[in-house]
């Protein structure tokens, strides 16, 4: 007989994933994490942000200094947004700091410094949806709110079977309904922790580990070998898009070297990034009229790749060295002389902070 034939109804199911998965957590589950300890809204809230498209292992990194630093909603929301994006810096993703520090000063001016604790009072602020507001509730204040991110909507798919891709209008709405129908009454906190737990150790995108998994029996996908297939990754454009442009790294001196702050909007959106242009022709143009001529010959990079969520970035790096009488600042707040030697707390795309380390070396 198909093992799927002997499987009980899916409400059966879901009523027995909470205490099979609680039991697990309690012996398996990450419990010292820095943001479970005393994981207060605001704490909560950060780690939720820092760990949107981002794996534990890199958010550990950042978390307890940028939590040093930003200890209260109130230290956040004063902070220039350069300081902000400064020890984001690496992080990626940079609208998410962006909109944390947004959210943190319209707390600050109308929450009375104090984070929102119902769920549409969070999903009022910049930068939180559903799944967030309802993980910050749920893991500060065990409040009952079920929650789907990647993790989740990876164990639920598979749990019921649910064919095709996660994000689909449709398989949305379905695998919210089942995330309903699993959240238990008590021991919220816990479950939340739990189901994140399994889908970020044993039931990951590839090679899960089923033979160790406390939700096999019940599971859908485990019991008809569709494991694999669940669930569908995400349609995709046949040909990547991708862009290129000339990043000019004018130096002033040994140590000194120009960067441009880049629009709010956009990618490394408010972060602090070489000039850049179309082609060495505009290249020319610029530095001409900004400085003259340049006092040694313009020295090409071999040109860097960088991938984006929906395209590559290829970055052909020029250094040009200019005259320091001639180099003045332009523009106060646009344009900064970045000492390598003496850097500023300004927030730095990963791969402009990697151009500046490879500049400061040659």
């Amino acid at each position: 007989m198909n093992r799927a034939s002997q499987l009980p109804d899916p409400a059966v199911s879901a009523a027995r994933l909470g205490p099979q998965l609680l039991a697990w957590w309690d012996e398996h589950g990450r419990k010292h994490l820095p943001w479970q300890q005393e994981p207060t809204p605001y704490r909560v809230w950060v780690s939720e942000i820092m760990l949107q498209q981002t794996q534990v292992a890199t958010v550990e990194r950042y978390y307890t200094p940028f939590m040093r630093r930003f200890p209260d909603v109130a230290a956040l929301a004063a902070a220039p947004q350069d300081e902000v994006l400064h020890h984001w810096s690496g992080l990626g993703y940079y609208s998410r700091a962006r909109n944390l520090h947004k959210a943190a000063q319209v707390i600050a001016a109308d929450c009375g410094g104090v984070l929102p604790v119902t769920l549409d009072g969070l999903m009022a602020l910049p930068g939180i949806g559903r799944s967030t507001a309802g993980a910050i509730l749920a893991l500060s204040g065990d409040q009952r709110h079920p929650i789907l991110d990647g993790n989740v909507k990876r164990v639920l798919a598979r749990f019921f079977a649910v064919e095709g891709w996660s994000g689909s209008t449709p398989n949305l709405k379905l695998l919210w309904a089942h995330a309903e129908a699993c959240t238990p009454q008590t021991r919220v906190a816990n479950y939340t922790q739990a189901i994140m737990d399994l889908g970020a150790t044993l039931c990951s995108r590839s090679r899960p580990a089923c033979a160790l998994c406390p939700l096999r029996t019940d599971c859908r996908a485990y019991t008809t070998n569709r494991v694999s297939a669940i669930p569908a990754p995400k349609p995709r454009r046949q040909v990547r898009p991708q862009r290129s442009a000339v990043l000019v790294m004018a130096r002033r001196g040994p140590h000194e070297v120009l960067l441009e702050k880049r629009p709010a909007s956009g990618i490394w959106g408010g972060l602090w990034s070489f000039p850049e242009f179309a082609d060495l022709d505009a290249v020319a143009e610029w530095v001409q009229s900004r400085f003259g001529a340049g006092a040694a010959p313009p020295r090409v990079w071999d040109a860097v790749t960088h991938s984006f969520s929906h395209f590559d970035f290829e970055m052909t790096p020029v250094e040009i060295e200019v005259r320091a009488a001639e180099a003045v600042v332009m523009e106060a707040g646009r344009w900064l002389w970045y000492n390598t030697r003496n850097p500023e707390n300004v927030g730095l795309a990963a791969p402009v902070a990697k151009l500046l380390r490879a500049l400061a070396d040659s």
